[in-house]
């Protein structure tokens, strides 16, 4: 009888720890990204669709907004938010080297 309970306990176990790893295939996030201008959304959306499994990236001149759907399975948020800074643009969590910003036309670039 306890190996049944202790069978059946590690079963649960394993399935609940299973579950929780799980990752999405189609994880939708928003955030902010600092630009200005038509050019500074084609530089963002072009970094985002670089990263292997980014699905959709969409990024709004007027609320700074990013939209984009990633597959977790094959990269994080975290990786589309460092090839955007790559090219120039701030995120909250990480931002971009002084010497790529600067790089940026005048137009594109934004206060710090």
């Amino acid at each position: 009888m306890k190996k049944i309970v202790y069978g059946m306990l590690l079963l649960f176990v394993a399935f609940s720890t299973q579950a929780q790893d799980k990752k999405s295939k189609n994880a939708k996030y928003f955030f902010e990204v600092n630009g200005n201008c038509e050019q500074c959304q084609k530089r963002i959306q072009k970094a985002a669709f670089c990263v292997d499994g980014v699905k959709m990236a969409s990024w709004s001149i007027e609320t700074h907004e990013m939209t984009v759907i990633i597959n977790e399975e094959k990269c994080s948020l975290l990786d589309v938010k460092k090839a955007i800074a790559n090219v120039g643009h701030d995120t909250k969590e990480v931002k971009s080297k002084n010497e790529v910003y600067e790089k940026l036309h005048t137009c594109c670039q934004y206060e710090r």
